[in-house]
């Protein structure tokens, strides 16, 4: 398993709405990314741009990391990934704004599934009062 604190981020701020309902519950990446992510392993889910702040959603442990072809995104992966979305080129269309590239249907992908740890005391969703 690999060393540190591992954060799944999200650029965008609309995301941050969507993992609190528990509505996102997976992200697909670019790439293979197992030598960062394992089934298992506790990571922080943060949404805000690339080297500035960023707000901690949630903890969370990786139940599932799967690579394949973009191609071969399932229905299922494209839903929890993004519940606006239910075709595999409106995920492609959106990785592509993303990565800011053109990305082909047989491009290598990680499919990141995690589950939200909830606190003890603490609902799904819910910020811990400071009292």
């Amino acid at each position: 398993m690999p060393d540190g604190l591992y954060a799944l981020n999200f650029y965008s701020p609309f995301f941050a709405d969507q993992l609190k309902r528990g509505r996102k519950t997976a992200t697909i990446r670019l790439g293979d990314k197992r030598a960062k992510y394992e089934r298992s392993q506790v990571v922080w889910v943060t949404v805000g741009s690339r080297h500035s702040r960023r707000e901690k959603i949630f903890s969370a442990v990786i139940d599932e990391v799967e690579v394949k072809r973009l191609s071969e995104l399932s229905p299922r992966d494209v839903e929890r990934d993004n519940p606006e979305f239910r075709r595999v080129e409106e995920t492609r269309a959106f990785l592509e704004q993303i990565y800011d590239r053109p990305i082909e249907p047989d491009a290598l992908i990680t499919v990141i599934h995690f589950s939200q740890i909830v606190e003890p005391g603490i609902g799904f969703g819910t910020v811990p009062s400071p009292n």
